[in-house]
């Protein structure tokens, strides 16, 4: 069974490969690594691990924490490998069927930012309207989003009033950035985590902007 792995290790090298090493040693076999951000002496990174049939997760914490200054942030499943280039092909699919851009955008965003869901919401006097959604979002609606319009791409408390019950039950993190206008956001989830990094918001922000062109009005 493959899983997401993020790791914080010190940036310094031979670091990551004495983290594979250490994954190795339990049968672990890591399929890909993307950099998720990078700060002075420190490095986020996502580490898609495949991991022997009959041995836990919990595993994967031990041995990668087993490594001095590593610490875990997150593991869960995860299907496939990451793909840094999927945000171009994305676009090309969007540019191609522009009436259906939305759909095919929110259905695509969860692929690139390892997020469990996406929605497109806007929000009038009618209340909070769904545009799109991708296959795995919630069927919870909304009441209100207090935080909208949304000027910039924005980090949201996952705990706050507004967030629908079962969503906080699950420790969902979120994140949302204007999709062409501040009236039309996507809204993105991580259930059990990890919170989303400065990086990714930035990433999202710019994928939207970039998406927004192409998209009908």
């Amino acid at each position: 069974m493959s899983f997401l792995i993020r790791v914080q290790l010190p940036d310094r090298p031979g670091t990551l490969g004495a983290v594979a090493t250490a994954l190795g040693e339990i049968g672990a076999d890591i399929l890909s690594v993307d950099v998720v951000e990078r700060a002075p002496g420190l490095a986020i990174d996502d580490l898609v691990v495949e991991l022997p049939s009959g041995r836990l997760p919990d595993a994967l914490i031990t041995a990668a924490e087993s490594v001095e200054g590593v610490e875990v942030d997150a593991v869960r499943p995860y299907a496939g490998v990451l793909n840094t280039h999927r945000e171009l092909e994305l676009v090309e699919e969007i540019a191609a069927q522009p009436d259906q851009g939305l759909a095919i955008f929110a259905e695509g965003v969860p692929r690139i930012v390892r997020a469990g869901w996406a929605l497109v919401i806007t929000h009038d006097g009618d209340g909070v309207r769904r545009l799109a959604a991708s296959t795995a979002a919630p069927e919870t609606r909304m009441v209100a989003v207090p935080w909208m319009p949304l000027p910039r791409a924005t980090i949201l408390d996952g705990e706050e009033d507004w967030v629908p019950e079962t969503w906080q039950e699950l420790g969902t993190e979120l994140a949302a950035t204007p999709l062409g206008k501040p009236e039309r956001v996507l809204l993105v989830g991580r259930p059990g985590g990890p919170m989303f990094r400065a990086a990714e918001l930035a990433r999202l922000a710019h994928l939207a902007g970039i998406v927004a062109v192409v998209l009908p009005d």
